[in-house]
């Protein structure tokens, strides 16, 4: 038998009780400072929207402090307090919760909950992180633009609070669960990495070795062109379109399967849209993201782009895969050299684009580079898919852990085990024996 059941077996053979959260914890609202109060030292503090961003299940430290003047002014949590914030844009996101374990107070910003109590602080919050708990506070929460779940719907949370005992039992199994878990993520996400940058070194050994042959500029190796978006406003270019529209959000796969967004036939004919052809290579010239990637993808399709989008169709001298692969390998350079400086969006030079050389060796020796390049491509490819699938395999095994070590079966205001349900039944059971003897 585990420790988790002994200590059931001993500290609730009848069941764990189900209350409350009103019950077993003061809830108060957080204070009002904003993040232009931030500093890099003075009393610790919590901003509402770091616990989306920054934090997990718990925290000994912050990221960020106020003056002593500014936090005496504010709400403060104590040691194994639960800090949740309660509004969101959506359901799934609000009552993201820490439990904050440090020994100094720390000051807690508005549009969160200060829940104040007696339990172990990691049980709760992992509580709080549970299946069971967003079927209640999806029924709490309210609004459309911002979802919340004020403090006095959050005291009728009910949950089971078995013996501190076994609260430090589930804490530590899950501790353990948890570490696994990252471990083995780190290492998926390390040899991902890893495949990625072997790809990388190789195709740009391949590219390199290319210039003993002739080096043409981007302009040379076809036509470029152009794109723009037909009337948002006109539902007939777009209301049960089928004809692919490139946008930036498109542009973050090497080879496109289709787009998010599609246009009419009357969009074509009435906004002077231009159909390109497909085998044609696309590229981001203006967007944030060149902030620190050069998307480039390759369009098997027949497809329109917007006016972010710049799409080559290569003449005869260039097979189209041999051109995705020397623009994708030379895409951080291309970057470097072609990037504005300024402006309000991160945008290209594209006359410096078009004016950028790679080499251009003939048709067999292309087809035999573009050949290993699609393979690595399709190892790359499959690492992608595979490894992410395999990390988000685990994290749904250790959600239904998780849960799993927090549910006990419900009877009338008392949570028990399967096993103790069985015991419950078994005595039962004898009682009624003992009756029918005695009569």
């Amino acid at each position: 038998m585990s420790k988790l059941k002994e200590l059931i077996e001993a500290l609730c053979p009848d069941g764990v009780e189900y209350k409350k959260l009103g019950e077993i914890a003061t809830i108060s609202r957080g204070g009002n400072f904003q993040k232009k109060d931030f500093k890099d030292s003075g009393v610790p503090c919590i901003h509402y929207g770091q616990i989306y961003t920054q934090y997990n299940l718990y925290a000994d430290k912050t990221f960020t402090f106020l003056t002593p003047e500014v936090a005496n002014r504010q709400k403060m949590a104590t040691k194994n307090d639960i800090v949740m914030a309660v509004t969101s844009e959506n359901v799934e996101d609000v009552c993201k919760c820490i439990a904050w374990l440090g020994d100094e107070d720390v000051a807690v910003s508005g549009h969160t909950a200060i829940i104040h109590h007696g339990q172990d602080p990691k049980y709760l919050s992992y509580w709080f992180h549970t299946a069971m708990f967003f079927k209640q506070k999806k029924k709490l929460a309210h609004g459309t633009k911002v979802i919340e779940v004020t403090p006095a719907k959050l005291s009728e949370v009910r949950l089971p609070v078995p013996p501190l005992e076994v609260q430090r039992e589930i804490v530590h199994v899950l501790d353990s669960f948890t570490l696994l878990t990252a471990e083995l993520t780190a290492e998926l996400t390390a040899e991902l990495t890893a495949r990625k940058k072997q790809y990388d070194f190789y195709r740009d050994k391949l590219l390199t070795h290319n210039r003993e042959y002739p080096m043409k500029s981007l302009a040379d190796l076809g036509k470029w062109a152009g794109g723009k978006t037909p009337a948002m406003a006109e539902k007939s270019f777009w209301e049960g379109g089928t004809i692919p529209w490139i946008s930036s959000k498109d542009m973050k796969v090497s080879t496109l399967a289709d787009t998010q967004d599609h246009i009419t036939e009357k969009a074509i004919n009435e906004a002077s849209m231009t159909l390109f052809p497909e085998n044609s290579i696309a590229i981001v010239t203006r967007s944030g993201i060149l902030k620190h990637t050069f998307p480039v993808a390759y369009v098997p399709f027949k497809t329109t782009i917007n006016q972010d989008i710049k799409i080559l169709v290569v003449n005869k001298e260039v097979l189209p895969r041999y051109a995705f692969h020397v623009i994708q390998g030379k895409g951080q350079d291309i970057l470097t050299k072609t990037k504005k400086q300024g402006g309000t969006v991160d945008s290209l030079d594209f006359q410096k684009v078009l004016a950028y050389k790679v080499p251009v060796p003939p048709l067999d020796v292309q087809e035999r580079l573009v050949q290993v390049l699609d393979n690595f491509e399709s190892i790359c490819t499959d690492l992608n898919i595979g490894l992410p699938a395999e990390i988000k395999a685990r994290q749904k095994q250790y959600e239904y852990y998780r849960d799993l070590l927090l549910t006990f079966a419900e009877t009338e205001s008392m949570l028990v085990t399967d096993r103790q349900t069985d015991r419950q039944t078994d005595r039962q059971t004898d009682r009624q024996t003992d009756r029918t003897e005695r009569n």
